[in-house]
């Protein structure tokens, strides 16, 4: 095995370390992060919901005047 694989090898098991070791407690600033993420998403359902309902309210009153006009 060349040193430059060795190397590699090295840096590479030492990355994947690391990366498990951080990766173990969940900061406050994760935390945070994940209820942020849980907001918006809630908001992005409730106007889903919201323009959903006046498109179908903009319905309802086009029929309406469709039908006043006949």
């Amino acid at each position: 095995m060349s040193i430059l694989k060795k190397i590699m090898l090295v840096f590479f098991s030492s990355m994947i370390i690391v990366s498990f070791t951080a990766c173990k407690k969940e900061g406050p600033a994760e935390r945070a992060g994940k209820k942020i993420d849980e907001t918006v998403e809630k908001v992005g359902e409730n106007i889903k919901e919201t323009t959903e309902k006046a498109g179908d309210k903009i319905e309802e009153a086009g029929e309406k005047v469709k039908e006043s006009t006949k």
